[in-house]
């Protein structure tokens, strides 16, 4: 039974890796992406069938061309469908059928949007870190008033800290990514929420630092770099491990004393 909710989940997590691809992309180009809309190749605006629309096993028959004009298709496609399975395979083997996997599920949509629309065009779009906020409340609903204060507290958080960096810097850092966090914040909660935006940020050093020493960076010219993919995957961290990181830190950390004292929201 288990594996048959993992199997099911890793499938949908796929079919929703292909639909918020999709959402993703229309965004960034000002078009449609719900409705009567359909997808088309977008070399010689052929309507792709059922057929052409099945996630990762499309793109593989297909070898990643258009059926109908030959045109090479982006492995963006194929690489999205694949995380979101994979994602969904991971998020059913911790949490199997529950509250917290429905939320950590509907957390993970938000990652994987506001993601995309980020690496591709820098943008991080309102309805999309909203939404994610709105319905991450909606389902801890089902904890409890602590629950929805928790969110709550989380959303508040993640987006005030973003806010005055934002103010200091007078506007070297958008919004987009202050309401990102807080719209995750409403599905971490306060303690999560703080510790992913800390793992986020080290590890968008750690690979600034990498493409520095390869070349790919360089000190002192004003390079962007997409923030949110790098807080995303902590988020994602947070969400799946949060909870055993936190036990460690609270029974192993050497300053257990000073730690916990720092971090009174962690008991």
């Amino acid at each position: 039974m288990n594996a048959c909710i993992i199997i099911i989940s890793g499938v949908i997590g796929a079919c929703l890796g292909s639909f918020l691809n999709v959402a993703a992309h229309r965004s960034i180009q000002n078009k449609s992406w719900w409705g009567n809309e359909r997808s088309i190749c977008e070399s010689c605006n052929h309507v792709l069938t059922p057929i052409e629309l099945i996630p990762i096993v499309s793109y593989l028959i297909q070898l990643g061309k258009c059926k109908n004009c030959g045109a090479k298709l982006s492995i963006r496609y194929l690489l999205v469908e694949i995380i979101a399975a994979l994602a969904g395979v991971i998020i059913a083997a911790k949490y199997g059928i529950s509250w917290a996997g429905l939320l950590v599920s509907a957390g993970s949509c938000g990652l994987l949007v506001n993601s995309l629309t980020d690496i591709e065009s820098g943008d991080v779009f309102d309805i999309f870190t909203i939404s994610t906020g709105v319905i991450g409340l909606i389902i801890r609903s089902a904890g409890g008033i602590p629950a929805i204060f928790d969110g709550a507290l989380g959303a508040f958080a993640g987006f005030a800290v973003f806010a005055v960096i934002i103010i200091l810097s007078r506007g070297g850092m958008g919004w987009g990514d202050a309401f990102f966090m807080g719209g995750l914040g409403a599905v971490l909660g306060l303690r999560f929420n703080l510790f992913a935006l800390y793992l986020g940020i080290m590890i968008g050093g750690v690979w600034c630092v990498i493409l520095l020493l390869i070349g790919r960076l360089h000190w002192g010219r004003h390079e962007s770099i997409p923030l949110v993919p790098f807080l995303s995957l902590g988020c994602f961290i947070t969400m799946i491990y949060g909870t055993e990181i936190f036990d460690y830190l609270k029974t192993r950390f050497i300053f257990q004393e000073i730690f916990i004292a720092s971090w009174p929201f962690i008991k």
